[in-house]
């Protein structure tokens, strides 16, 4: 049976729930849990053995579906915005849910990243899961099922993708092509910052996220050592807008590609759209980049606060040992515990909106009071 869901011996909850479930299966499942931790490749395999059942030709349906390219298999995804729109779903997943399967026994369809969807959207989607065709069956993605309207979480089946152990992330990375003179440190150290979430931890280990702890670690030092005149913040800043310009970029090269498939009368509206969701999807991106330099400042005092209390062996920058044992010479480890707090509550006013700049100016100055003198 693991043969036929590949993806699931590391989430043994998953497994216990989906492989009973292709003798008979529920019309709507929700599988949650962080980014990276494989989701997408069991919701394709699941897809594919339910669309194979009773096939003549099983292994040729489930080669047709890992293409993309079976007509009872619908995967919706977000339509660049950040969010799920009425039309990512209007026809696709609503009208197409009614219609008779082409060849199968069944219609699958997948909707990633289903806590993106919009209240016009979720309201859609929950009238085709109150009263489902007997052949239909859904599979939501989402990080967690608070983040969904409750009324479509409560109609789908709950499948819980646990985050995967340091190891597990390392073993992946080394696998995607990790150079063995990195592995054994700079990798490790990855697996362990990404916190369960491989895909994360794989953008960390590459050119991106080098240089993003690169300039995490000189904020916090900056900070610290109280050369404020030098704005350390204006680097993660950069940063952040960086990655939101990068995705607005490539939304617009699809969107490029998009507006010469369609009528000349339709593409002024699709052009408009296009542009409101370039805005959408840099702020979005741009929040999410900022949230992760954060993050990464909150665990590296975290580290410098487990080598302080002598914990060393604990700290997830494994690649940075040095360093850690240096900045933490000295320091009081109950106020290094205060830093990582005064990071955490940046994170959480940054939610509410406020001035991205003027939080990070706030946090480098209280963390230069805080800890500017070891002791």
């Amino acid at each position: 049976m693991g043969g036929v869901l590949p993806g699931l011996d590391d989430h043994p909850h998953a497994r216990a729930i989906l492989l009973p479930a292709l003798q008979r299966p529920s019309h709507a499942y929700l599988f949650h849990g962080p980014p990276g931790v494989g989701k997408r490749t069991v919701a394709r395999a699941f897809a594919a053995a339910l669309l194979a059942a009773g096939s003549p030709a099983p292994d040729e349906v489930r080669g047709r579906v890992a293409r993309g390219a079976h007509p009872d298999l619908t995967w919706v995804m977000p339509s660049g915005a950040g969010e799920m729109l009425v039309g990512d779903i209007d026809q696709a997943v609503v009208a197409a849910a009614a219609r008779t399967p082409f060849e199968s026994r069944r219609r699958v369809f997948v909707l990633e990243d289903a806590h993106t969807l919009n209240d016009q959207a979720a309201n859609r989607l929950l009238k085709t899961l109150e009263e489902p065709a007997p052949f239909a069956h859904f599979i939501l993605l989402a990080p967690t099922p608070r983040e969904l309207l409750p009324t479509i979480a409560s109609r789908c089946q709950p499948v819980r993708f646990d985050p995967l152990s340091p190891a597990r992330i390392e073993e992946r990375l080394v696998g995607a092509g990790g150079e063995p003179s990195t592995a054994d440190v700079t990798l490790a150290a990855c697996a362990r910052l990404g916190l369960g979430d491989a895909r994360l931890a794989s953008r960390l280990a590459g050119e991106w996220g080098t240089r993003l702890r690169e300039r995490v670690e000189a904020f916090v030092r900056g900070a610290v050592s109280g050369d404020t005149a030098a704005r350390p913040w204006l680097e993660l800043l950069q940063a952040a807008r960086d990655a939101g310009t990068s995705a607005g970029e490539e939304l617009m090269a699809r969107v490029a590609g998009e507006l010469e498939l369609l009528p000349a009368k339709e593409r002024k509206r699709h052009q408009r759209e296009a542009v409101d969701a370039q805005r959408r999807a840099e702020r979005r991106v741009r929040g999410s980049a900022l949230d992760l330099a954060l993050r990464l400042a909150q665990l590296w005092l975290r580290d410098l606060w487990c080598v302080a209390e002598g914990a060393g062996e604990l700290v997830y920058a494994l690649d940075r040992r040095p360093e850690l044992e240096r900045d933490a010479e000295g320091r009081s480890p109950a106020r290094l515990r205060e830093a990582v707090e005064l990071v955490r509550d940046t994170r959480l006013r940054l939610e509410l909106n406020v001035s991205e700049e003027l939080a990070l100016e706030a946090l480098a100055y209280r963390l230069g009071a805080l800890l500017g003198a070891p002791g």
